[in-house]
């Protein structure tokens, strides 16, 4: 049997590789969110979807998120559960675009 990746803590650094036309994505998100499966998709296909997991984060104090990177710039939908949940996300190549996924997830209750 083996352990879930999202079930433990997540103590490494986090290594985003961003450049002129590539950046990424961090979604901050509360405990409740923990091992949430959340998908992005380029804003105009819808069907062409990569996935993170909201993963508890540890560097003194626990945080969850869930982090994109090696996004081409433009604009982007996440998703959950199959739902699209927020459209019209922008990533900016050479930057580190950061959402409170919290606020998001109560919008969509």
């Amino acid at each position: 049997m083996h352990e879930l990746y999202s079930a433990r803590k997540h103590p490494e650094f986090v290594v985003l590789e961003i450049g002129e036309e590539i950046g990424a994505l961090i979604l901050h998100a509360g405990p409740e969110a923990h091992g949430l499966e959340i998908e992005i998709s380029p804003a105009d296909d819808d069907e062409h979807r990569s996935h993170k997991e909201v993963l508890e984060r540890d560097s003194g104090e626990p945080a969850y998120t869930a982090v994109f990177d090696q996004l081409p710039a433009g604009t982007y939908t996440l998703w959950s559960e199959g739902v699209p949940r927020l459209r019209g996300v922008t990533v900016t190549g050479g930057q580190i675009v950061e959402l409170d996924w919290s606020a998001t997830a109560r919008a969509a209750a």
